[in-house]
């Protein structure tokens, strides 16, 4: 009975202002304040500057579509795939022997290839290039010259080096020292009781590296590889500096001809979006491919146990 008489007492007595005011149900935020009108301003405000841009007399999308498929574009798509693809492979090579050479535990070979990640790392890529095409100020020739007994192996170095090669050893250069990073990155990734275990076994430190390390730091690298692809790409843009032959070279050379700047610089950009939007789709399938097989490992490793 005490109770009941405590609660209805409790029931009786007036609430304050501060009890009812947390009584009171609370009320939604129209939605329309909260979400869709931000929407609908940042929507206008993008269609005004899209439209704005897109109808400028200046565009000329009659110029934009004659010189889309233009022979001399096509060459310059083709040429910049032919660096991205190249520099991604040779760069990824000498990353992955940089990388493997700093883990070997020897200290000269990690002092060499700490100093050449810092040198092509801490310089621009617009220098290094410049550099390699101007070689030849620094070196006239380059090869072997015997005099006394007449032997002459190599040339000039202007004959040696084309716009071709210097954009390429620039690209792989300055790509294997990200490339090295990126694989010793991998490396860090695996428990180092593993690389103890094989030279427990018997194995030395480079084949430790090679029959355990590598495999298992392959799965962890693959999606930031696909990343530096996607960089190696736009990244030839660049090679235009040097007359390399590229999109961006061709670009400039037919704008220089017809001063359509603008137009041209669309037609660059769209086949850049189209080579970048591509790549991006094999990136997405590559890290499906790479999680269904890390959990097919999980699952494995589950059942064992």
């Amino acid at each position: 009975m005490t109770s009941l008489n405590v609660l209805s007492d409790d029931a009786q007595r007036p609430r304050t202002d501060l009890e009812r005011l947390i009584r009171l149900p609370l009320r939604r935020k129209p939605r329309i304040l909260s979400r869709w009108v931000p929407a609908f301003v940042l929507g206008a405000i993008c269609l005004g500057i899209g439209g704005t841009i897109v109808t400028a007399p200046a565009l000329r999308w009659a110029v934009v579509g004659q010189f889309l498929v233009n022979p001399r574009i096509l060459s310059g798509v083709l040429l910049t795939v032919v660096f991205t693809v190249l520099t991604f492979a040779i760069g990824l090579l000498l990353g992955v022997l940089l990388a493997v050479m700093r883990q070997a535990g020897n200290p000269v070979l990690t002092i060499i290839v700490t100093g050449y990640v810092w040198v092509f790392r801490g310089t621009p890529l617009l220098v290094q290039l410049v550099f390699w095409f101007n070689l030849a100020l620094l070196l006239p020739f380059i090869g072997i010259r015997i005099p006394a007994w007449g032997i002459v192996i190599g040339g000039e170095t202007n004959t040696i080096v084309t716009p071709f090669l210097a954009a390429l050893i620039g690209l792989v250069l300055h790509t294997a020292a990200y490339m090295a990073e990126v694989v010793r990155g991998g490396f860090l990734a695996i428990p180092p009781g593993q690389t103890d275990a094989a030279k427990a076994l018997g194995m030395t430190a480079l084949g430790a590296q090679r029959r355990i390390v590598i495999p298992q730091a392959i799965r962890v690298i693959l999606p930031p590889l696909g990343n530096q692809f996607i960089d190696i790409l736009k990244a030839t843009s660049i090679v235009s500096v040097i007359g390399g032959g590229d999109l961006m070279t061709q670009a400039q050379q037919i704008y220089g001809q017809n001063y359509q700047v603008i137009p041209l610089l669309v037609v660059a950009s769209l086949w850049y979006l189209l080579l970048v939007t591509l790549a991006s789709i094999g990136q997405h399938f590559l890290e499906r491919s790479v999680d269904r097989s890390r959990r097919r490992v999980v699952v494995a490793k589950e059942a064992a146990l």
